[in-house]
């Protein structure tokens, strides 16, 4: 019998539930996988939900799970500037309330929409932002222009709903941002490895250790095999089986599974 622990890291959107609809045998096999002896962790390229807001919907799922199991690009783009030592510095974000909880408990000054006009802007984080609008891509905008670090949580065009239904991601203000500026934001979540690696590093895991557990090839899979990870790729959410078995390099999963249940 195999008693190697791993690392699992499951994306949510598609993968553990779609909007509030769970996904088939997540709450089991999570709970297997844990009893185990396995480390699990969640990670989502959402940016626009705090990690409690996380916390709170997994439980309403019969998923208890603590705080520091979940990693967003919000709460990856926080430990960026952390690590750049720019805390107390000057945010402009275009997003959500869940990212400014984020970037303000790492210590960012964060603004938001036409808030505190003439201040100077040093990095504007763009996300999921569903009152997105030309005033604040032209502030944006001028920020990036005037010297402003263009960072981008993600670039999810994307992200699933209930009974298979999709809303436009992240990645739509990101383009919006990207061709008013022709500036190339430094990207924080997936396909890019540095919240994946960061996952790793909390785990003190090796990434052949590592599990990512996915619904899309251009992200979850994508990271994993950039990171060196097994992968997963789980067919409850984005990804048809055919586009998954005709993907070649990066975007190839070692695995394709219907539901999670056959993780076990």
């Amino acid at each position: 019998m195999n008693t190697e622990k791993l690392t699992y890291v499951f994306d949510l959107d598609g993968v553990i539930y779609r909007g509030l609809e769970p996904q088939p045998h997540a709450k089991e096999v999570l709970a297997t996988l844990r009893s185990r002896g396995h480390a699990v962790r969640f990670y989502t390229n959402n940016a626009a939900k705090s990690r409690q807001s996380y916390v709170s919907k997994l439980e309403k799922m019969g998923i208890p799970t603590p705080i520091d199991e979940i990693m967003t690009s919000s709460y990856a783009t926080a430990l960026y500037f952390i690590e750049q030592n720019a805390v107390g510095k000057t945010v402009y974000r275009v997003g959500e309330k869940g990212m400014a909880e984020e970037l303000e408990a790492a210590g960012m000054h964060v603004i938001y929409d036409q808030d505190e006009p003439g201040a100077k802007i040093d990095f504007v984080t763009v996300g999921l932002d569903r009152d997105f609008n030309y005033r604040k891509l032209a502030r944006a905008q001028k920020a990036i222009l005037d010297g402003a670090k263009f960072i981008a949580t993600n670039e999810d065009a994307t992200f699933p709903m209930e009974a298979g239904a999709l809303l436009p991601g992240g990645g739509c203000m990101v383009a919006a941002v990207r061709t008013a500026t022709s500036v190339e934001p430094f990207v924080v979540g997936k396909p890019e490895i540095y919240a994946y690696n960061k996952i790793l590093e909390l785990t003190k895991c090796t990434p052949d250790r590592s599990i990512m557990v996915g619904d899309r090839l251009d992200t979850d899979i994508m990271v994993g095999n950039r990171a060196g990870a097994q992968t997963v790729l789980v067919l409850t959410g984005v990804t048809s089986r055919d586009e998954a078995e005709s993907a070649m390099g990066k975007l190839s999963p070692d695995r394709i599974i219907e539901t999670l249940e056959e993780l076990l």
